[in-house]
């Protein structure tokens, strides 16, 4: 935690250091930080209500009416950090979440641990009692400073009175990467405050101004490099484009003439060298087949699959990381890979792809996603694979996939396309399910342009709250596809359905990781005043994608999840025997 006391020297109508008796009162403190920000590089605040947090309200209040910050408001704190991260990833510029004091602080954390695993830039403005009030019991006070540790590449404490401007400069510089050997991530700004809390009588909100709209452009992009040189040697590798990878994958792989392997929020998914469902593919170029991989060119982060992980742990595969700046995501040395800063020495290593050896791939995949395809399309009812790849189809502007089954989904049965339809997102720095609605509603607002949102039931019941939005907060075209198998269904893929299935456990599994449920999203949806229609089959869900987004509305898949496990091995069993019926023909 660094510690800021002193005012800015010869800033004009402030005390000098030299005056420690003189000190700002709570509304100029927060002008000043509302300023500061701004200046910043701050274009979005969600503001979440609070007595103590009131001079930075009355602030940002006075710097909306001027047309210069969108303010947002949400009286949840957790949907509130969420929003501020999605308006951060969709946005490129940093976002910041204004809280009270108290527990309204604590509410932040699943936000902030995302924010900085994922590297993204999420301003905490958190309001403090002064520190004569702080050990004192006074109501709503705790420890606030450094109270999100090692998740923060900045915390500051800003006295009462005090200036802010240093503090919030130098966390603004260390949340955008500013600073060497330091990723873009969240920042904590703990602002004490007061009495009195309020504007003096004189104080008046500006004249409305209206805010200029502008967005920045996040549209899907494509990437070329040149080919690579004929001098390199020809190897068997392949390139691996895990999540914010970005489309310098595709362009690299595409150079070189190598198989691309890609999730899908690596937004290098598309392509001609891009292969479907690659995890499949993989054990049959493991170490003893005919054509086993040598090498594997990382880009992003991998999460999604263990026969990736495999691939990456293998003592017979060399693998390089492309890393041209600082990560969030891993320690350094605590990887095998090799990082690469440039693409000049990931081409040295990566070589290039014969055209057999590409080919061979390429085959492959589309005998697996032709197989994969007859199975899943057999059954008219929807499923998790039918459904991730119509979503995956259909999906323009953003979408953003949910952790769980709904990315894992998509991952294999989403087909590439010869260029890319919309710019993914994903919460992949802890993957978890919490505040994906809101972040959706962060990322659609700073985006400016239509979203999807895939999700399970679990994962949208867990944010269900993100859907309030407060009478006259803007409305973002949004639309969230829930697959409603009553419960959680990836449990059942993992080892936990092998324990369910020997029913040793009775009905254990089902309760305490299926979590099963009842709930009326019909009846939810109604409540938050959100459009709601249910399907059943891929039919009705790709006359449901067909329709414009306009606003929010909810599409809720309703599908079984008890033959999951049954289906995931039927489609395991004939892509393997696709892929054999062409590597034996060559």
């Amino acid at each position: 935690m660094t510690s800021l006391n002193e005012p800015a020297p010869d800033t004009p109508g402030l005390s000098s250091p030299d005056a420690p008796d003189a000190e700002l009162s709570a509304l100029a403190a927060a002008r000043i930080a509302v300023d500061v920000l701004l200046d910043g590089g701050v274009r979005h605040v969600v503001v979440s209500p609070g007595s103590r947090s009131a001079p930075m309200a009355y602030a940002l209040a006075e710097a909306s009416a001027a047309g210069r910050v969108d303010l947002l408001v949400r009286i949840d704190e957790r949907s509130a950090g969420f929003t501020a991260l999605g308006l951060a990833l969709s946005s490129g510029s940093p976002a910041a979440v204004l809280t009270t004091s108290g527990t309204a602080v604590g509410n932040l954390m699943p936000a902030v641990m995302e924010a900085n695993h994922a590297a993204v830039p999420l301003i905490v403005l958190s309001a403090d009692r002064p520190d004569e009030l702080r050990g004192t019991g006074a109501n709503q006070t705790t420890a606030q400073p450094d109270l999100f540790g090692e998740h923060v590449r900045f915390a500051a404490d800003v006295p009462a009175g005090s200036n802010p401007e240093r503090a919030i400069q130098t966390g603004l510089s260390a949340a955008t990467g500013a600073f060497p050997d330091l990723p873009p991530g969240p920042v904590q700004l703990n602002l004490a405050f007061r009495d009195p809390l309020v504007p003096a009588p004189g104080d008046r909100l500006p004249d409305e101004v209206e805010r200029k709209r502008y967005r920045v452009g996040s549209e899907p992009l494509v990437m070329n490099l040149p080919p690579a040189a004929d001098t390199l040697p020809e190897r068997r590798t392949v390139v691996l484009a895990g999540h914010d990878a970005g489309p310098v994958a595709e362009a690299f792989a595409r150079a070189h003439n190598l198989p691309l392997l890609a999730e899908p929020s690596s937004n290098a998914r598309f392509g001609p060298n891009a292969v479907g469902p690659y995890r499949l593919l993989l054990e049959h170029f493991r170490a003893g087949s005919a054509q086993p991989i040598e090498r594997v060119v990382l880009f992003g982060r991998p999460t999604l699959s263990r026969p990736v992980a495999a691939l990456l742990a293998s003592a017979d595969v060399e693998s390089a990381l492309y890393q041209p700046v600082p990560v969030a995501w891993y320690e350094p040395g605590r990887r095998t890979e090799l990082p690469l800063e440039n693409l000049a020495d990931l081409a040295g290593f990566a070589g290039r792809g014969s055209s057999t050896w590409l080919d061979t791939w390429l085959l492959a995949g589309s005998a697996a996603q032709h197989a994969l395809d007859q199975v899943v399309s057999a059954d008219p009812a929807a499923t998790g694979p039918s459904v991730a790849s119509l979503v995956w189809k259909h999906s323009r502007g953003q979408l953003l996939l949910g952790s769980s089954n709904g990315i894992r989904d998509v991952d294999l049965a989403g087909l590439p396309a010869a260029d890319p339809a919309a710019t993914v997102y994903a919460n992949r720095g802890l993957a978890g399910i919490d505040g994906t609605i809101s972040t959706a509603t962060g990322i659609a607002l700073g985006g400016r342009q239509q979203t999807t949102v895939l999700l399970g039931d679990v994962t949208f019941l867990h944010d269900a709250g993100g859907l309030l939005l407060g009478a006259g907060e803007e409305e973002p075209d949004l639309r969230i596809v829930v697959l409603n198998d009553a419960g959680g269904a990836i449990f059942s893929l993992l080892e936990h359905g092998g324990v369910e299935e020997g029913g040793r456990y009775g009905d254990a599994v089902e309760r305490l990781f299926g979590t099963p449920h009842s709930v009326d999203i019909a009846a939810l949806a109604a409540a938050y005043g959100v459009g709601h229609s249910v399907v059943s089959t891929t039919a009705g869900l790709a006359e449901a994608l067909d329709r414009p987004v306009q606003g929010r509305s909810i599409v809720e898949v309703r599908t079984d999840r008890g033959a999951l496990r049954e289906l995931h091995a039927r489609i395991k069993e004939a892509v393997s025997a696709a892929v054999e019926a062409v590597l034996s023909g060559q």
